[in-house]
C-alpha cells in the first residue's frame, strides 16, 4: 500500500478472498494498530493445478502484521469461511476466535487434526450476543437465514461507527429449523445510523425472492416415493436443514439410511449433538448393516453433489468405491445445483451413473434444490432495513458485484457512496468518504494436503509442463576431470517426437561433451586430492543447457532432468606416480 496515501484515523477493511470468485472468502477490518478477521475460507483447485487440494488467500499481509492481530469473527460453518483457519494458524497466531456453535464443532476437529489447537482460543456465540476484540472494535452477531445451520450477519462497531457485513444469507421466512432471520434488529441498527454495507452478492443477477429451503421437501418426497430400488441421494455435506428433510422422508417410507463420505459423517454427528438435526437413532445404520435388506427399503446419503474427485458420489461413478457399486434399478438424487467452475466435473459424474443402469435425478426444474443466498428482493430488503451510508458489495464474481450496485442505486444510495472493489484492495472508510487507498498482496496459496505443505508457482508450473509436454530424465556419469564415464541413458514420458531414442541419446552425449569442453573450467579448481569442483554449480548448468538446447531441437516444451553420478572422492596419487580412482558408492553396490 501506498504509504503517502495512508490515513491511521481510517477505518480499513481489506478483503484477501471472496471478490470476482467464488470462496476463499476471508476478509479483515484495521483501526490504528489493530486487525480483526472475520472468516478465513478456502477454494477447491482447477483441474489445471496438478496436485493441489486446496486454494487459499494469500496471507503475506497477515504474516507481515501478525502483532495486530487481536481475534476472528466466524459467521457460519461453510468451507469456503471456515476451511483454511487451520493453515493459517501454522503460520500466525489468532488470539480469539468467536463463532457460531456449529461452525466451532466443526472447526475444532479441523484444528486438533492439525495440531494446531493450542494456537487460538474458541468461543461460540448465540444471537444478539455481543464481544470485545480489542480495543475498538464490538462485535454483534444477528440471527441470519443461509443453506447452514446456525448463521449470523454480524454489526461490527468502531470508533467511526457500525459496518454491517451480512456473511452468507437469505430471507427464508419458514425457515426448516424455526429459527428466523433477525430483521428487527437490522432495522434497529439502521434507525441508530449504518456507516457501510457489505453484503452478499451471489444471486445479485437473479430478480425475485429465493425460495424457503422448506419448499423443497414436498419435491422430495414426491422424488423418494417413486424410487423403487436403492435410493442415493447426494447433497452438501453441511446443508443441515436438507439433511434434516432428507431423514424425515426416509423415517416417512420406512427407509433406513446409511451415511458414505467423511465430511458428511462429521457434519452430522456434530449436528446431531448440538440439536440440529434431530432423529432415531436406529434409522441411522452403518453400510454393512444394510446389505441384507431390501433395495426398496435403503436410502444411501454421500458426499460429492460437486463431482469432487475424492468425495463417495464421484468414487462410486467411477467404479472406484470399495463398497459400493451401482446397480439397475437404483436411483440417484443430486440435490444440489453445481457452484460455478464444478459443471463439468457433476456432468461426468451424471453420465457414468446413468451408464452404470441408474436413474439419475438433477437440475433445477427439479426443484429438489433451493440456493442459500438471497436474490434481488432480498437484497434491496437488506438495503431498506439498513439505509446505509456507504455501500460495498461482496462476495461473488465481478459481473454479479456490478449487478448488486445497480441494484443499492436504484434503492438511492449515490453511486459516488459505493465501490467495485478486487481482492487486496485496501478500502478507507471515514465518518464522510470511502475510497480505494492501495492494495496489498492478493494472490493464491497451494496447499499440497499429501505432503503438508504449499506449492510455489514454480512447482505448479513444472507440474502444469510435465502434463501437458512430458518429461525426459537423463541419467550422466562425469569423472574429476570433467569426462563422461559413459553413454547418458535418456529416458522419455509422454513425449511426443519423431526423434529415435537412440539418436536423442547420441545427439544427448555429444551437447554434454560440448559443455562440458567449453565450461568445465567455470566448476573445477585445482586437481588430485586438492580437487575443488562445484558439482552442484555444474549440474544446474547441463540440465539448463540440456533442457534449452532439447526443447529448441524437439519443438515442444518437456522438462528436463538430469541425474547426475559423480565419484565419492577425489583421484589420489599412489606410491609408483600414477593416479588410481576411487569407485562411486554405485558402481562398489555392483
Amino acid at each position: 500500500m501506498a504509504k503517502n496515501e495512508a490515513n491511521n484515523s481510517a477505518l480499513k477493511i481489506i478483503p484477501l478472498g471472496g471478490l470476482h470468485e467464488i470462496g476463499k472468502n476471508t476478509c479483515l477490518f484495521e483501526y490504528d494498530d489493530e486487525i480483526i478477521l472475520l472468516d478465513a475460507g478456502l477454494a477447491f483447485p482447477t483441474e489445471a493445478m496438478h496436485g493441489v487440494n486446496i486454494v487459499l488467500p494469500d496471507t503475506t499481509y497477515l504474516r507481515e502484521n501478525r502483532h495486530k492481530i487481536k481475534g476472528m469473527i466466524v459467521t457460519h460453518g461453510h468451507e469456503d469461511h471456515i476451511g483454511g483457519i487451520a493453515f493459517h494458524l501454522k503460520q500466525f497466531d489468532i488470539p480469539v476466535i468467536y463463532g457460531p456453535r456449529l461452525a466451532m464443532a466443526m472447526l475444532e476437529g479441523k484444528l486438533e487434526e492439525a495440531g494446531v489447537r493450542d494456537r487460538t482460543e474458541i468461543r461460540t456465540v448465540l444471537p444478539r450476543d455481543v464481544v470485545r476484540i480489542g480495543k475498538n472494535f464490538l462485535v454483534e452477531y444477528i440471527r441470519n437465514t443461509h443453506s447452514i445451520a446456525d448463521s449470523f450477519t454480524v454489526a461490527i462497531q468502531t470508533p467511526l461507527g457500525v459496518v454491517i457485513h451480512t456473511g452468507d444469507f437469505k430471507i427464508d421466512h419458514t425457515p426448516v429449523d424455526g429459527e428466523k432471520f433477525d430483521l428487527q434488529r437490522l432495522a434497529e441498527h439502521g434507525e441508530k445510523g449504518v456507516l457501510c454495507l457489505l453484503s452478499d452478492s451471489t444471486n445479485a443477477e437473479l430478480p425475485g425472492f429465493t425460495p424457503s429451503e422448506r419448499s423443497v421437501y414436498p419435491n422430495l418426497e414426491r422424488v423418494f416415493s417413486q424410487a423403487t430400488g436403492r435410493l442415493f441421494v447426494t447433497t452438501f455435506s453441511s446443508s443441515v436443514h436438507r439433511i434434516n428433510m432428507i431423514l424425515d422422508i426416509a423415517k416417512k417410507q420406512n427407509r433406513v439410511v446409511t451415511i458414505v463420505g467423511r465430511s458428511m459423517l462429521n457434519l452430522i454427528a456434530h449436528a446431531r449433538n448440538l440439536g440440529y438435526i434431530k432423529c432415531e437413532d436406529n434409522l441411522l445404520q452403518p453400510l454393512h448393516a444394510v446389505r441384507n435388506l431390501p433395495d426398496e427399503k435403503v436410502l444411501i446419503l454421500t458426499t460429492g453433489s460437486q463431482g469432487e474427485l475424492m468425495a463417495a458420489m464421484t468414487r462410486i461413478a467411477n467404479k472406484e468405491h470399495p463398497h459400493i457399486k451401482i446397480r439397475q434399478g437404483d436411483t440417484v438424487v443430486f440435490s444440489a445445483n453445481p457452484i460455478p467452475g464444478n459443471t463439468i466435473a457433476v456432468v461426468n459424474t451424471i453420465d457414468k451413473l446413468m451408464i452404470q443402469g441408474a436413474k439419475v435425478i438433477y437440475g433445477r426444474d427439479k426443484g429438489i434444490h433451493v440456493s442459500g443466498h438471497g436474490c434481488q428482493e432480498e437484497q434491496k430488503l437488506m438495503i431498506a432495513l439498513t439505509q446505509p451510508k456507504f455501500f460495498v458489495p461482496f462476495h461473488g464474481e465481478h459481473r454479479m458485484l456490478v449487478k448488486h450496485a445497480e441494484t443499492a442505486q436504484s434503492m438511492g444510495i449515490p453511486a459516488e457512496n459505493m465501490i467495485i472493489i478486487q481482492n487486496g484492495d485496501v478500502v478507507e472508510l471515514t465518518e464522510d468518504t470511502i475510497r480505494v487507498a492501495g492494495k496489498v498482496p492478493s494472490g493464491i496459496e497451494l496447499v499440497d494436503t499429501t505432503s503438508s505443505g504449499m506449492v510455489s508457482a514454480h512447482v505448479l508450473q513444472e507440474r502444469q509442463r510435465m502434463a501437458s509436454e512430458g518429461i525426459i530424465t537423463i541419467a550422466a556419469a562425469i569423472d574429476w576431470n570433467g569426462k563422461l564415464l559413459a553413454k547418458p541413458e535418456v529416458h522419455l514420458r509422454g513425449v511426443v517426437t519423431n526423434v529415435e531414442r537412440s539418436l536423442l541419446q547420441t545427439w544427448v552425449k555429444q551437447r554434454i561433451e560440448e559443455i562440458l569442453t567449453v565450461r568445465w573450467s567455470e566448476f573445477a579448481a585445482g586437481e588430485g586430492e586438492a580437487a575443488d569442483i562445484d558439482w552442484g554449480g555444474l549440474q544446474g548448468t547441463l540440465e539448463r543447457e540440456l533442457q534449452r538446447s532439447i526443447r529448441r531441437e524437439l519443438q515442444c516444451q518437456p522438462s528436463v532432468t538430469l541425474l547426475m553420478q559423480i565419484p565419492d572422492q577425489p583421484p589420489v596419487k599412489v606410491a609408483d606416480g600414477r593416479r588410481r580412482r576411487t569407485r562411486t558408492a554405485a558402481q562398489v553396490a555392483s
